[in-house]
């Protein structure tokens, strides 16, 4: 009994991979992962704090489970993350039907606690709480000697195997933030940066090879300032990560890394992009503003000059690079014209996409304590919706200059659009094999025998591409031509070589 699990994540790729790890724990301890919270004895959330609706739907969950645990009080209710971290205690006085709060830095004691707390669960109602606590809070990146923590072993215990569905997965390269934006919680729920070792990373990507994973994003807050001290006068900067991960996994075709930060990216890890060819020509590099003023009440360390600068010098190498960022709006006393200096870096800079999102204080913030939040809620919303859709008619854009070309193209699933493909051609949903002939380019396509279904993947750029296919295509690399183009997403045909291939 009690060994039926539910596992819900909110927040970043970290966040993922951190539920990756722990689902990957319990399930070696005998742990059941189903779908149905309403089925589940263990019931987790790995939480976010950086947004604030992503924390009123975890406040949401909690309040609803209050009555179930009433009824049921062998229920095992864990909040974990970034959210257990910041609230503390504080959250379990507020909901005290939770069982477990742990926060990301502690997350290798977590099956420990599972387990404890269905032994204890009928006899004693006490929360048990691991938890970093603002006491351990130091600045610095570790030393190699101190970054063989307890928490490295939860990486190295991931479970692989060569039956997995996904052939694509991520790879914590380093943990935690030196930065201290001041809109920004996450150094202090994840701690000090620690980069881990690299033969450990290598030997991880290595695993995941070997159990046919063809994709790999390399994960950190800051992940270009990695830099790995040996000791005896040795280190490993990012660039030279990235060649000895590209050169020691042959077989990952693509190679990705999330997420940079502007200041410091060296000219020698985009020659590392430039010069292997299985590492994809994508950076995430959020600039946050496009105001020097703003820029400095953010802590961010740079200037939009040099952020610009930045951005030339990786198209200078790479003419072919795609570029996302991340935008703040309504921050603390941003006036017309720092808004308008951010619309004007967005048209410089040219992005395939920006995540934009409103300012709203973060509790455990600096920018709680120091700025007035001051610009009125409607011009937030006013502002958010003005940037978003100029970053819309820029990235349709860039978007439309794709037509025409043919794109490498891995499938991720089905898509939840509307076929485009099927609708033009007036198939009516015919899956009949043979030749059948769609529409914008009066191309005959290979079509398979199996039903056919809308499919959704990514190019190298990580520009979205959806087309018609069997479903069965799912964690292929298939090469597509693009035929239509929107602000957020590419339509296209598989090439004829490539059907004929994935069905021979």
């Amino acid at each position: 009994m009690g060994k039926r699990l539910y596992l819900e994540t909110f927040g970043c790729q970290m966040n993922v991979l951190d539920s990756e790890l722990v689902m990957g724990q319990l399930c070696a301890q005998g742990y059941e992962p189903v779908g149905d919270r309403d089925q589940a004895e263990v019931i987790l959330y790995n939480t976010c704090s950086v947004r604030e609706h992503a924390e009123q739907k975890v406040w949401s969950r909690l309040g609803e489970l209050r009555e179930r645990k009433a009824r049921e009080p062998g229920l095992v209710i864990a909040v974990i993350g970034c959210m257990a971290e910041r609230e503390g205690l504080d959250l379990a006085r507020r909901y005290p039907h939770v069982d477990i709060l742990c926060g990301p830095g502690e997350l290798d004691k977590l099956a420990g606690m599972v387990h404890n707390a269905i032994v204890t669960r009928l006899e004693e109602r006490r929360p048990m709480a691991a938890l970093l606590g603002n006491s351990t809070r130091r600045s610095g990146t570790l030393a190699a000697a101190e970054s063989e923590d307890r928490l490295e072993l939860l990486d190295l215990s991931r479970a692989v195997s060569d039956s997995e569905s996904t052939r694509s997965a991520h790879v914590r390269i380093t943990r935690g933030c030196n930065k201290f934006c001041t809109y920004c919680v996450v150094p202090n729920t994840r701690g000090p940066e620690v980069h881990r070792k690299p033969g450990n990373i290598i030997d991880e990507v290595r695993k995941l090879a070997d159990a046919g994973v063809i994709e790999i994003t390399l994960l950190g807050q800051t992940i270009n300032h990695y830099l790995y001290d040996h000791g005896d006068g040795r280190k490993t900067t990012f660039a030279d990560l990235l060649y000895q991960v590209h050169e020691s996994a042959p077989s990952v075709s693509r190679l990705r890394f999330v997420t940079s930060f502007p200041r410091d990216f060296s000219d020698a890890a985009l020659d590392a992009m430039r010069d292997c060819p299985r590492i994809c020509r994508y950076l995430h590099v959020p600039a946050q503003h496009g105001s020097d003023r703003i820029l400095r009440m953010m802590n961010r360390g740079y200037t939009a000059g040099q952020y610009r600068q930045f951005i030339e010098r990786a198209r200078q190498r790479m003419p072919d690079v795609s570029i996302a960022s991340d935008f703040i709006v309504g921050f603390p006393s941003e006036t017309d014209e720092d808004f308008q200096a951010t619309m004007q870096l967005v048209r410089d800079c040219r992005f395939k996409n920006s995540f934009i999102f409103k300012y709203s204080p973060r509790p455990g913030t600096a920018a709680i304590e120091r700025f007035a939040d001051d610009v009125p809620e409607e011009t937030k919303r006013r502002r958010n919706n003005l940037l978003l859709a100029e970053q819309q008619r820029v990235s349709e854009e860039g978007n439309r200059q794709m037509v025409g070309r043919t794109v490498e193209v891995m499938v991720e699933g089905k898509s939840k659009l509307v076929s485009r493909q099927l609708a033009a051609a007036g198939n009516n949903g015919d899956s009949s094999g043979g030749l059948v002939e769609l529409g914008w380019k009066n191309r005959l396509v290979t079509r398979a025998s199996e039903a056919r279904t809308q499919l959704v993947g990514r190019t190298r750029g990580d520009q979205v591409v959806v087309y018609d296919g069997p479903e069965s295509w799912t964690g292929r690399i298939m090469n597509v031509l693009v035929v239509d183009a929107r602000n957020l997403t590419l339509f296209g045909e598989a090439a004829v070589a490539a059907v004929a291939d994935q069905i021979s």
